[in-house]
């Protein structure tokens, strides 16, 4: 059934599409395509297809990413739960694909909600590197939050700030940004009726004016010899082509790098950008023409020049007892130190252990500042979920395992306690199957449940 689509929208793009119209506005006939991405901090590729309870096809542009059929409701399965994979839109996972993210470098995903493109970061990086995690609105930046702690991500610092006052924070300071800039949203018209509902002329020229700003914050950050790519979910060429020729003029130290076209995917236009022949550099995605929703994504270069040189990494001492309370619950829970480096944080009770490199925080508004260990009560130590989530099964002491359709399983999701024939007791990380879910603790036979209440099934 065809979409509510804005008839101004359907006259640009029989104005620009031409002979291609009638197969592009037929895509929105066809069903939205569904993909998820495996987590490769939790599981390898391999691995996860030997058990998958699924149908999957694989995206060809991203080696962990898969198309699932509507049967299939991956959302309420406790691999998911676990982080095992992230549900994603299958274009949306090119858009790192062509960022290329290098284990050890810093990295900024200035626009991250909901965390689809952090997390796939996060996997490349395999917890060596700094990543900061941004998103302006406090809402979304929580959700961001779920997800970074969701797929065990260690090395993150979550913020919820403006381009501008991290540009003047982070000088010159990261290897390679991601832009997933806020848009128009066309490309997501046959995925979200309200995309649709909420499209107008007046938006998408609002969009091109943040999408300058952010850009222009973003240059600032970037080092001299670094990648930015800049995605959006829109067909409009103001806020794609015409983009990359505004920022092109406006600073001359970047120049675009060649996206080869594959699977679908074509060139930008660069009549329509009223610019260069290099804007062939860039790439389109089209839902008549791959399976997958609408995207635009460009890469560039910063020339190489002299780097801002970070001042000294400074962070706020933390309370001798509260380090002690944790190497008490680590010495009698965990087989092994999971803290490798001098990098605690503590905000009142909660304590954190903050991402190797990080500078200072101070005056940022930060919704995460690296791996949440857990709460410091009067000198006791209660572990968090992020704690759970950011382990292996074989870091723990004591462990209770569930397999996927294990009624016991969905009672713990649930919130209730378990009762178990143990003569253990004590913090217990309960999984499924090798896959870390949460907290538990046994106390004369019975785990009781530390799943979140926030996270419990219903």
């Amino acid at each position: 059934m065809m979409k509510r689509i804005p008839i101004e929208f359907e006259k640009r793009m029989k104005s620009l599409l031409i002979d291609e119209f009638d197969s592009f506005i037929e895509s929105y006939n066809q069903p939205a395509h569904q993909g998820l991405r495996i987590n490769t901090l939790k599981t390898q590729v391999e691995e996860f297809l030997r058990r998958s309870p699924f149908s999957l096809e694989p995206v060809p542009w991203c080696p962990t990413g898969f198309y699932y059929s509507e049967q299939d409701r991956p959302g309420k399965h406790p691999y998911h739960a676990a982080g095992v994979y992230y549900i994603q839109e299958p274009s949306a996972m090119s858009v790192v694909e062509f960022l290329q993210p290098v284990p050890g470098e810093n990295i900024l995903d200035l626009c991250a909600a909901p965390g689809g493109k952090s997390t796939q970061i996060a996997a490349y990086l395999q917890g060596n590197g700094f990543l900061v995690s941004n998103e302006i609105h406090p809402s979304r930046s929580k959700a961001l939050s779920e997800n970074i702690e969701r797929c065990g991500i260690k090395n993150a610092l979550v913020t919820n700030e403006t381009p501008e006052r991290l540009a003047a924070r982070f000088p010159t300071f990261f290897d390679r940004i991601l832009v997933d800039a806020p848009c128009s949203g066309e490309g997501m018209f046959r995925k979200l009726e309200e995309a649709c509902d909420d499209w107008s002329n007046e938006k998408v020229a609002h969009c091109a004016f943040m999408q300058e700003e952010i850009l222009d914050a973003a240059a600032l950050m970037l080092k001299p010899g670094g990648v930015m790519v800049y995605s959006t979910c829109t067909f409009s060429p103001e806020e794609n082509e015409k983009k990359m020729v505004q920022f092109l003029e406006k600073h001359p130290s970047f120049v675009l790098e060649q996206l080869p076209p594959h699977h679908g995917m074509v060139e930008g236009r660069s009549d329509w950008g009223e610019g260069p022949e290099e804007l062939g550099k860039t790439l389109r995605l089209w839902p008549h023409r791959l399976r997958g929703e609408g995207h635009y994504v460009a890469r560039l270069r910063k020339a190489e020049g002299q780097e801002h040189m970070p001042g000294k990494i400074r962070q706020p001492k933390v309370d001798k007892q509260a380090i002690k309370s944790f190497e008490e619950f680590q010495t009698s829970y965990l087989t092994s130190e999971i803290v490798q480096h001098d990098g605690f944080l503590q905000f009142g009770e909660q304590l954190y252990l903050h991402p190797l490199g990080m500078p200072s925080i101070d005056k940022l508004k930060v919704v995460r500042p690296g791996w949440h260990l857990g709460t410091v009560k009067k000198g006791r130590f209660e572990p968090s979920h992020a704690l759970a989530l950011g382990l292996q099964k074989e870091q723990a002491r004591l462990t209770h395992t569930f397999h996927p359709t294990d009624m016991d399983l969905l009672r713990y999701l649930r919130g209730e306690s378990i009762m178990i024939y143990t003569e253990q007791k004590g913090w217990t990380l309960v999984c499924v199957e090798e896959f870390p879910i949460g907290w538990g603790k046994i106390s004369n036979g019975q785990l009781k449940n530390h799943y979140p209440k926030g996270l419990r099934w219903v």
